[in-house]
């Protein structure tokens, strides 16, 4: 209220300087030193301090900073037990120590109270685009977050939902044209079959142009980019005028979609979801698939864009909280190769989930505080080993070169090489629960690595040796 009164007081003298008989000159110059006192001397405090995105490099027509980056995802409400911004940030220095380089926050935005399911609602039923959850904090509370992670070397990027909105979101009452609605009945309807949202209607372009503006405004805390909620779902013509026009206001921003089609790359996204190579992985973990079904699935990313980066994971938020990832879908040993896999395969940008370092061997409830038990970081060291090599080793690049490699006979050792600027990583990883013997065809490949990260005892230097059930070895030339 006061900064309020502060504007209509100085506006009233502005106008009182343009109507009064003085120096031209000298009324130009106390008016445009009102205007300044109004610009400044008036922010709130999450404006004082905004850090904007100033890499903005870029590779293959990517942020530079993500080649050889990392994704953690971050949920708030279940990461402590307080579920607030500051409670989170006391993990910031132990993240970082891991090698966490992109922190992505599912909604940060308050959540609808109409229709909404369980106690706390779901994060995707957002009420208001512009506002923060104050079950989080505040506002400032959300700067002062942005700002530490930037100053400790993170990237930030948030979770967007452009497709529907909570059941209340105040746009129902004053922009009712903004959403699908029921010939019959008048109403708004649902997004899909989930009750607390209502499905936004992009053939209005004011509401193409209110939602840019509404991602415009997160931009303006200083943050690194979106991951886009069920992208897909909105018409492509929405990102081929919203991913321009913001990344004109943040030219260092990387885009993420939460969709499998190359569409979203020819969309202007940097990286999409690989939903199909996922479910291939459980499969293969079930022994319903052979490994070939991967290649499969590489050999179809010769119809994306030769750039197009892929988000690969064990678990996610929903893969954790609907179908038991990754405690129960790559159980014990079972998850080590396929995170191998997920930090080293072509064009990867790799993800780790809230807990997964833990490891949180549990589903993490969608309506309800679950609170996250951490303690032991049982897998972070494996974790920091893998990041670490990602961020170092320009063979991991997103966009280096992968060839397939002769591993022998074994059906279930599936083996590769990734090369970039002379830099060579072989990636041997056997994805069964049975000892495999591997021989490598490939002579230049038996020497002594600089680097091997590996699962029992291996030897790089002969050309044939074991791997343990669920065993891998990475060799850094």
């Amino acid at each position: 209220m006061a900064i309020r009164m502060h504007n209509v007081y100085f506006v009233h003298i502005i106008l009182s300087l343009v109507t009064q008989k003085i120096n031209h000159m000298r009324r130009l110059l106390l008016a445009a030193a009102l205007l300044g006192l109004m610009a400044t001397g008036c922010k709130t405090a999450t404006e004082t301090k905004t850090a904007y995105t100033t890499d903005t490099t870029r590779v293959d027509g990517h942020p530079a900073w993500i080649m050889q980056g990392n994704i953690y995802e971050v949920n708030v409400r279940q990461y402590t037990p307080e579920g607030t911004f500051k409670a989170f940030t006391t993990h910031l220095s132990r993240l970082k120590d891991m090698g966490v380089h992109t922190l992505w926050f599912m909604p940060i935005q308050p959540i609808s109270k109409v229709d909404r399911k369980g106690v706390l609602g779901s994060y995707y039923a957002i009420s208001n685009y512009t506002a923060i959850n104050s079950e989080y904090g505040t506002p400032d509370d959300w700067q002062e977050l942005v700002n530490t992670a930037h100053d400790l070397g993170f990237k930030v990027i948030i979770d967007w939902v452009p497709n529907h909105t909570g059941a209340d979101h105040y746009w129902l009452e004053k922009y009712p044209d903004f959403y699908v609605r029921d010939s019959a009945t008048g109403k708004a309807k649902y997004a899909f079959d989930w009750s607390d949202t209502r499905d936004l209607n992009y053939d209005n372009p004011v509401l193409v142009d209110t939602m840019i503006n509404a991602m415009k405004f997160w931009l303006r805390t200083g943050i690194d980019g979106f991951r886009c909620d069920v992208a897909g779902e909105v018409p492509n013509t929405f990102w081929v005028k919203a991913i321009p026009e913001l990344k004109k206001a943040n030219p260092g921003i990387f885009m993420l979609a939460e969709n499998n089609d190359a569409k979203m790359h020819q969309a202007g996204f940097d990286a999409t979801y690989p939903w199909s190579e996922f479910s291939i992985m459980k499969k293969i973990v079930k022994g319903e698939l052979p490994l070939t079904s991967l290649d499969s699935e590489q050999a179809k990313l010769s119809t994306y864009p030769a750039n197009a980066l892929r988000m690969y994971f064990t678990s996610n938020h929903d893969e954790n909280s609907w179908n038991k990832a990754d405690y129960a879908t790559m159980p014990g040993a079972v998850h080590a190769p396929f995170a191998v896999l997920t930090q080293t395969w072509a064009r990867s940008v790799p993800l780790i989930y809230s807990g997964q370092e833990e490891p949180f061997l549990d589903s993490i409830s969608f309506f309800y505080k679950d609170t996250i038990t951490f303690g032991n970081y049982e897998r972070a060291p494996f974790y920091k080993l893998l990041l670490n090599l990602r961020a170092t080793n320009k063979a991991l690049a997103a966009n280096a070169a992968y060839a397939r490699v002769d591993a022998g006979s074994p059906a279930q050792v599936y083996a590769y090489v990734r090369e970039k600027d002379g830099a060579k990583v072989l990636v041997v990883l056997n994805l069964s629960d049975k000892a495999a013997t591997v021989t490598l065809a490939d002579a230049s490949l038996v020497k002594k690595p600089a680097t091997l990260l590996a699962s029992g005892t291996v030897d790089p230097e002969k050309a044939s040796y074991q791997l343990e059930p669920w065993g891998y070895a990475v060799y850094a030339y």
